[in-house]
Order: structure tokens, then C-alpha cells, then sequence
């Protein structure tokens, strides 16, 4: 395994009030981004997005109707259910 990479993500699409338009989960590709960075992709193809290991968003657009969103957030989903070792102890 690599740095840090994460397979899944789950986008978070906000309007400009700031209320949550769509949560959608993405996942890892084996393709790269102009930023050098993986490019992740929901389940239809139609949401592209670069993110870095900094949680940082591109959103790429896939076809001509789609509105840029104001804002999107990542959120790192767990690989699975397992304990996170690096999590502190309770």
C-alpha cells in the first residue's frame, strides 16, 4: 500500500446557504488528475472528482448541463468496519 491513500470518499455538495444539496460516495481510480492527484468517481461515472491528501476537491465536469457546485467538501469513508489502529484508546 501507498501513502495514506484512501479509497472511498464521501462528497458533500453544499449551495451557497450553505445547506447540504447531496452526499454522494466516491472511489478511487487508477487515473490521475492535472494535480497529480487520484481521481475518485461515483458508482455512474458522472461525478468525477481529484481530491488530495489534503481533502482538498476538483470536481471535473463529465458533460455539458452540470452546474458546478458552491462547494464540496470530502469526508474520508473507513476502509471498513474495523477499529482504526491509529485512533487514540477511549
Amino acid at each position: 500500500m501507498g501513502q495514506m491513500s484512501i479509497s472511498r470518499y464521501e462528497l458533500v455538495f453544499t449551495d451557497v446557504t450553505g445547506a447540504t444539496q447531496d452526499v454522494v460516495v466516491v472511489e478511487r481510480t487508477l487515473y490521475k488528475g492535472s494535480g497529480g492527484h487520484p481521481i475518485y468517481t461515483d458508482p455512474t461515472g458522472i461525478i468525477r472528482a481529484e481530491i488530495s491528501d489534503r481533502g482538498e476537491v476538483r470536481v471535473m465536469p463529465s458533460g455539458g448541463h452540470q452546474d458546478p457546485a458552491h462547494a464540496v467538501r470530502a469526508r474520508a469513508l473507513p476502509e471498513d468496519d474495523a477499529e482504526d489502529p491509529a485512533s487514540p484508546a477511549p
